[in-house]
């Protein structure tokens, strides 16, 4: 056996799995629902164990689109969870009542996407009426037994309500909320086609106002700040700032200290490989031909260089770096 490069993956502790490329949320700034058709069936994930017990893989978050509507999402889930991997649920939260039982059940984890903390808010980012069906199904996650948490992305048109969201959500039972920007400098995340176009990042005038909130924030929700129930600390807020001042020509981008394609990979509807969310990893690169193989490609082994080197310029734009202290 030829032995791996220096720069290969011998351990991979978190994987995301794409379940489906279909959503039933509408929103502005994805086009998974325009487009999605794909689905990462059941055998695929099956075929996939022997390559995450060899890289030592210890959680799987199920993602998408939508992985709700994965028709086999519950047999996928329960495979992992018998297979000793902790589960992890990415969701719009639209099915989530209807399936809390079993949720509850499956996962460990269910982070919530609410982007709104009225009906009007959410229906204008999220593209359907549905805030009062979502609410209902973080209440019925959180009393299913499951740790729920609030992810928001903040944009033009909900940053006033910075605040509100971490009331509403203690009030629904979440255990966290956490907040990212609107990601408008990377055309090709979340199946954007090419020339996406925006205007959902905040204008110059609005930016005074953001960093007033935070203020406010850290004076008013000091202990939500304190315990962790806001995933962020305020330095953390103020990037998401600093990135909409850069969008704005006013500032630099903040500076990105992420390895994520140390730790994590990810795996598409289709079965192709990544090294992260938001850069593709080679055309060729398929999880069929074993995970553990994609990942040390020649190929794969370079870009992971050129990411851990600054030259990719996805990242120095990236509004999710993640940093782990990897074994």
């Amino acid at each position: 056996m030829p032995c791996l490069p220096e720069s290969s993956l011998r351990h991979l502790p978190l994987v995301t799995l794409i379940l489906s490329e279909r959503c039933n949320s509408r929103c502005i700034s994805c086009d998974y629902w325009r487009h999605g058709v794909a689905a990462l069936d059941l055998e695929s994930v099956r075929n996939l164990l022997p390559s995450l017990r060899k890289l030592g893989t210890a959680t799987a978050v199920l993602s998408g689109g939508e992985p709700l509507l994965n028709r086999q999402w519950v047999e996928i889930a329960s495979l992992l969870a018998e297979a000793g991997l902790e589960v992890w649920l990415l969701t719009s939260g639209l099915s989530l009542a209807k399936h809390a039982r079993r949720v509850g059940e499956l996962f460990r984890v269910v982070t919530v996407s609410l982007d709104g903390t009225d009906a009007a808010t959410y229906a204008a980012i999220r593209g359907v009426d549905a805030f009062d069906v979502v609410c209902k199904g973080i209440r019925a996650a959180a009393d299913a037994g499951v740790r729920v948490t609030v992810r928001v992305t903040l944009q033009r048109a909900n940053f006033r309500q910075l605040i509100p969201f971490v009331d509403l959500t203690r009030r629904l039972g979440a255990q966290q909320v956490s907040f990212l920007a609107v990601d408008v400098a990377n055309p090709h995340a979340f199946a954007r086609h090419e020339g996406f176009q925006s205007d959902l990042a905040l204008r110059p005038g609005e930016l005074a106002e953001l960093e007033e909130l935070i203020c406010a924030l850290e004076r008013d929700r000091a202990g939500a700040l304190n315990c962790g129930f806001i995933a962020e600390s305020p330095r953390k807020l103020r990037r998401i700032l600093q990135y909409f001042a850069a969008i704005c020509g006013l500032d630099t981008y903040p500076p990105v200290h992420c390895n994520a394609p140390e730790f994590s990979a990810v795996v598409d509807a289709k079965g192709r490989v990544s090294p992260c969310f938001f850069i593709a990893g080679p055309g060729d690169a398929w999880a069929r031909d074993g995970l553990d193989q994609a990942l040390n490609r020649a190929d794969m082994v370079a870009l992971r260089s050129a990411i851990r080197a600054g030259s990719r310029p996805e990242c120095a734009r990236c509004v999710c770096s993640m940093w782990r202290e990897c074994a």
